[in-house]
């Protein structure tokens, strides 16, 4: 469950691993070098393997699926993957349907994050009875990781901004289990030093009732350090106090999901947390308005409904289908500490050529009643809401649009073969994407008017995108921003 819409402009959300590029790149040379890969979603989305020619098949002929045999899954469960499936055993299926349910349970299966490669074929036919195989690769699942990353928002601001300062970087160890029990449940540990002192716990089971329809997670995170983001400048930098000596932040939070999905498509959540929040009073000195009532301490409960919807083909690098989310959040159940905050994003890709596509992504969010404390504006800059061109700028508001337009081209694909010998881990794919884009946004603020809030933010360029194994993306972008400032800047995301 990720977090929620609404963030603190705080350490916890510095600390988002989506954005940390050293990170991303130490796990994936660790996995590089011992396992390799072999196979992604998006590299093989245009293939599905058959037994049995696909010309045999009469379009008009009604199949009924005699059986569904699960091969290669050592830790997780049968019945895990059977969930993804678009058919089950004794469902009737039309010849003219086939192809399509065969590459759509290929892509659920894939995009349950568990296995580095999958087949969902036909591997037999009696009359018009079918018998379904499907194959995976699993990953692997237990990571006892070394933790070395810098803690601002992405890789240009902490090389540009904050001149690579090594006092910026935190390490640690992190022990990730993905597949705890077999049940595609993930368990959490990560003990980190440096920069923030922080230990977090958590425990993540997507299904746990017998129709594999409901779910929970549940986390407790514990954090100080000796810096603090107290505010944002006229020009929409972040402003910081640093003080060694002693520890001039902490906070610690516990939250619970509880989750619920009908079908493959559909899912919804419902979280609760509670939150303990503690800044020095040198930092009220600095911003009196960090906190609601001009106090340096907050504790809340905060609430959240999430309704999502995914119809696309892989989720971390969708190339066809399309997204959508709804969500309601609420912090606090008192006057003093009183936020509503609803919102909506969509996704939708749509093939324009044979291989190019169009990516359309559209945000739109608003906060009420109006609040003017640095705790409620945090927007622009943090989570989704990003323009490309604007890394080294953050913009609060209580209100926001966003709106992102991409062209996309596949240019070529390239495998490494794994020195190593390994039955499922033998190749390491890579995609290649070419693109250029366009971003628009609107930060709404009524309390302050800054050099990008109130106005329409506009950004453009070009890139290159690298696709691999683990759910990897590294994106290589040139942008430019409405002022004429341009640069380069580098982001990279994984599964980790």
């Amino acid at each position: 469950m990720t977090p929620p819409p609404l963030h603190i402009k705080t350490y916890i959300y510095l600390l988002s691993t989506t954005e940390l590029m050293m990170n991303k790149l130490l796990l994936l040379s660790f996995l590089f070098i011992y396992f390799g890969a072999n196979g992604q979603s998006v590299l093989l989305a245009d293939s599905v393997k058959t037994f049995g020619k696909i010309e045999l098949f009469q379009k008009d002929i009604v199949y009924t699926i005699g059986g569904i045999n699960i091969i290669g899954n050592k830790k997780t469960k049968a019945h895990i993957i059977l969930r993804e499936m678009a058919f089950k055993t004794g469902d009737s299926i039309s010849g003219s349907a086939l192809q399509q349910n065969l590459i759509h349970s290929k892509e659920m299966v894939f995009n349950t994050s568990l296995f580095v490669d999958d087949s969902v074929y036909v591997s037999e036919i009696r009359g018009h009875e079918l018998f379904i195989s499907v194959l995976v690769k699993e990953r692997w699942y237990i990571f006892p990781l070394p933790y070395l990353t810098f803690v601002d928002r992405n890789f240009n601001t902490w090389w540009v901004q904050e001149n690579h300062s090594l006092d910026r970087i935190n390490y640690g160890i992190k022990f990730i289990h993905q597949n705890f029990t077999g049940e595609n449940d993930k368990m959490n540990v990560w003990l980190i030093n440096g920069y923030t002192q922080q230990i977090t716990l958590r425990y993540d089971l997507p299904f746990m009732n017998k129709s594999l329809t409901k779910g929970m997670n549940i986390g407790y995170t514990y954090a100080r350090q000796h810096e603090v983001n107290y505010g944002t400048s006229a020009t929409n930098k972040e402003l910081f106090f640093d003080y060694r000596d002693e520890f001039i932040q902490s906070y610690t939070k516990v939250d619970f999901t509880y989750s619920y999905r009908p079908n493959q498509k559909i899912r919804e959540y419902f979280r609760v947390s509670y939150t303990d929040q503690w800044v020095a009073d040198t930092i009220l000195k600095l911003n009196p308005s960090f906190f609601p009532l001009l106090s340096n301490h907050a504790h809340y409960v905060d609430f959240g409904y999430y309704f999502r919807y995914y119809n696309m083909d892989y989720n971390f690098y969708p190339t066809k289908g399309y997204y959508g989310e709804a969500f309601i959040y609420k912090r606090g159940i008192t006057g003093s500490n009183n936020l509503w905050q609803i919102g909506v994003r969509g996704i939708y890709i749509q093939p324009l050529l044979k291989k190019t596509f169009l990516n359309i992504e559209a945000a739109a969010t608003l906060k009420f009643p109006k609040d003017n404390s640095f705790l409620s504006q945090a927007l622009f800059g943090y989570g989704y809401y990003n323009l490309r061109g604007m890394e080294y700028y953050v913009v609060d508001g209580m209100s926001g649009v966003l709106g992102k337009f991409t062209l996309q081209q596949p240019v070529f694909k390239y495998v490494l073969k794994n020195p190593v010998k390994s039955r499922t881990h033998d190749k390491i794919p890579f995609s290649f994407y070419l693109k250029t884009y366009s971003d628009l946004g609107y930060c709404g603020n009524p309390y302050t008017s800054t050099k990008f809030n109130n106005i329409l933010m506009h950004t453009w360029g070009a890139g290159l995108d690298v696709v691999s194994i683990y759910d990897f993306v590294f994106r290589f972008e040139y942008s430019v921003n409405q002022f004429g400032e341009h640069g380069i800047f580098l982001h990279v995301r994984s599964s980790f």
